[in-house]
């Protein structure tokens, strides 16, 4: 039996002992929400890989943890068994219960044949109304203040990504209207701003977590009904600084705070800082939002500082009016939010040829559609210390997501669907058939999804036309792209002459493929990675490799980009355009990850050091749970960025790097981890 989220085209098979008829089921027996259920009678599950396991009571409480080289044998009784999939899955059965599995192998015994009721729901989150906006100040102070009707929960679980939701949409009008069904959570808590859009557009991320009225003040600061009060403009680092350092301080101490609630796990930054902060955790954890403020703001941010996770997203915003529309997508990622000012310099502006080799990779012989560089001027936003990072607005970004409005609109309408991954590859120039040979072998190659791949090449402008109408969830195109048009074997296409497209997200791997893929979000297209500049032939072969199997292992189309150019695969002159947070396929482990590895060495008592670097993704985002399946680790650890460095024996990290097939740096090479052979190091 295959579970399915039609709209995140997520896939979850289960194999029963026997074969099975399910049944629908009341969604309303699994104390957590579902969004559909059903029941089947079995003596067994097998999973297709493994997961983390909470065994609970019906009321919630967890009895058993269990994940790889478990195993637990539980007394007959009533349970309720949480799956940590890419799909969220309940069970509810009353049998006794045997919990076994290995590295690669997760089975749940119920000793006999058992009704077993099976809830899921979707990490799936959409608007769920729209707010229209002048273009007033105080009207969009008013709408950044009800983000917080999103939440689920005001209290500290709300740091979990599944109890956040989506804030309603923005559109700016003449008038300004709120939908009956919007109401803001009353909270207690305001954010007072002078009414600027460079400190409006800041601190919404703040305002959507604590679920804050914003409100014109003469200085920024939090406030809270209890008469609390914390300056957001520090006198040393200054407005955004410190609002970014508020955030985090908050969204810490919630993670930490949560752990007496439904998830008491052991949690290792927990553990870092009991030592260092006089707080009682149990305490905190049954007061209200505005007490539990007062307390964690208490503590001198340099205390927690560097148990911080890494944060997955800063995007800067040029102080225009329309960008207002685009805050709700990027608060949704909850990311950092810093204002610039709308003038052609307001990053690093490059505008000649040799300026712009400075920052783009060198090209080769045989460039993919060779034609003038053209005086633009590009963005480079100041380096952040979060993972990812976009913008919006006017500009041309380096090294950042062009976020695009239209890209969202286009995500939410697009058709749900049932089937398997749909792949296109088109290679459209014979002496680039390398990078089009592997179309096979680069998409497709796990056991637990269906894919559907088709792979075509030297196609006509019909044949392309017809390919990018035709729904893809994503199109690999290889090929020249000359003037802004794809160059096909009797002509060119411009996609902007189509009315829509059903293409999903794309690879552009040719020259000066920006603007088309600029086209393709406003006809129809959800995000995709594009090129500024000319590519050579051979480089470009590398790259579109590297970042397919990038993509075929769950990372996002920006995280995958970042990964590749921070580890100098790829450079700025590969960029993403869209919502970059999107994904082609569902991470096995549900969090991608990037290994690193360090050979023996006398100093590691001839062990291999490992340090493993998480990725966020649009399902699990910051507030997630990560836990390694290494033996004797009992510990989970908040995502984000990289975690504490293990030291394995040769044979303990070999069966690690076994159990999924994702990056690693070894010695400064870049590899995969099944195809590494740590024996021979």
């Amino acid at each position: 039996m295959t579970i399915v989220d039609p709209i995140q085209r997520r896939q979850y098979p289960l194999q029963t002992s026997t074969n099975v008829q399910p049944i629908p089921t009341d969604i309303d027996q699994f104390y957590f929400p579902v969004d559909s259920a059903t029941k089947l009678t079995t003596d067994s599950l097998v999973l297709p890989y493994v997961v983390g396991i909470y065994v609970r009571t019906l009321d919630g409480n967890i009895l058993v943890e269990a994940e790889e080289f478990a195993y637990e044998v539980l007394p007959e009784r009533e349970y309720l068994i949480e799956l940590n999939g890419p799909i969220k899955v309940y069970l509810r059965v009353t049998s006794e219960l045997t919990i076994a599995s290995s590295s690669e192998r997760m089975e749940l015994d119920f000793g006999t044949s058992t009704q077993v009721h099976i809830g899921a729901r979707s990490y799936h989150e959409r608007p769920g109304a729209t707010i229209t906006t002048t273009a007033t100040p105080q009207d969009m102070m008013d709408a950044i203040s009800t983000f917080g009707s999103a939440l689920k929960t005001t209290s500290c679980e709300r740091s979990l990504p599944s109890l956040r939701g989506h804030p309603p949409r923005i559109e700016l009008g003449d008038e300004f209207r709120i939908p009956n069904e919007i109401s803001p959570p009353d909270t207690g808590v305001r954010i007072e701003v002078p009414p600027k859009l460079n400190k409006i557009y800041p601190v919404s991320t703040l305002a959507y977590y604590l679920g804050a009225n914003v409100v014109r003040g003469d200085r920024p600061r939090l406030v809270t009904d209890r008469g609390f009060s914390h300056t957001l403009n520090h006198p040393v680092w200054g407005f955004e600084d410190e609002v970014e350092r508020v955030f985090k301080q908050i969204f810490f101490f919630d993670c930490i705070t949560r752990t007496e609630g439904y998830y008491g796990v052991e949690l290792y930054e927990r553990q870092e800082i009991e030592d260092h902060v006089d707080l009682l955790f149990d305490e905190l954890y049954e007061k209200s939002l505005a007490e539990q403020l007062e307390t964690y703001l208490d503590v001198p941010f340099e205390v927690i500082q560097e148990y911080l996770p890494t944060w997955s997203l800063t995007t800067y915003t040029t102080d225009e009016l329309q960008n207002i529309e685009s805050l709700p997508y990027v608060v949704n990622d909850l990311s950092i939010i810093r204002a610039v000012e709308n003038k052609q310099n307001h990053g690093t502006a490059v505008e000649s040829p040799n300026a712009i080799s400075g920052f783009m990779r060198g090209t080769e012989a045989g460039d993919r559609g060779k034609s003038d560089i053209d005086c633009i001027s590009y963005v480079a936003p100041p380096e952040t210390n979060s993972l990812e990072q976009a913008w919006v607005g006017t500009g041309n970004p380096v090294g950042a997501n062009k976020i695009i409005r239209k890209a969202f609109d286009n995500k939410f309408n697009r058709t749900t669907s049932t089937e398997g991954i749909k792949i296109t590859v088109v290679c459209n120039e014979p002496e680039m058939s390398p990078e089009y040979d592997d179309g096979e072998n680069l998409y497709g190659e796990r056991d637990e999804l269906e894919f559907d791949i088709d792979v075509y090449r030297n196609l006509s402008v019909n044949e392309l036309r017809t390919v990018f109408t035709t729904e893809t969830d994503f199109l690999h195109y290889i090929g020249h792209i000359k003037e802004n048009e794809f160059v096909c074997r009797d002509g060119r296409l411009d996609v902007g002459t189509l009315n829509e497209v059903a293409v999903d997200t794309f690879l552009l791997n040719g020259c000066r493929s920006y603007e088309q893929g600029k086209r393709l979000i406003d006809v129809g297209s959800i995000g995709g990675v594009v090129t500024y500049s000319q590519v050579g032939n051979t480089s470009a072969t590398a790259i579109g490799r590297v970042i397919a199997r990038l993509l075929n292992r769950g990372f996002s189309l920006r995280s995958a980009l970042t990964l590749a150019r921070e580890h100098q695969i790829v450079g700025n002159q590969y960029t993403v355009v869209g919502d970059g947070s999107i994904e082609i396929a569902q991470s096995e482990s549900g969090t991608p990850m990037l290994y690193q590895i360090n050979s023996p060495a006398p100093n590691f008592n001839g062990k291999h050091e490992l340090q493993i670097t998480t990725y966020p993704t649009s399902d699990l985002g910051m507030g997630a749970l990560f836990k390694p399946f290494l033996e004797d680790v009992e510990t989970h650890f908040l995502s984000g960025g990289q975690i504490p460095k293990f030291s394995l024996s040769s044979v303990a990290l070999a069966q690690f790097l076994r159990l999924e097939k994702l990056p690693a740096i070894i010695n400064g090479d870049f590899v995969w981890s099944t195809e590494l052979n740590i024996f021979d190091i």
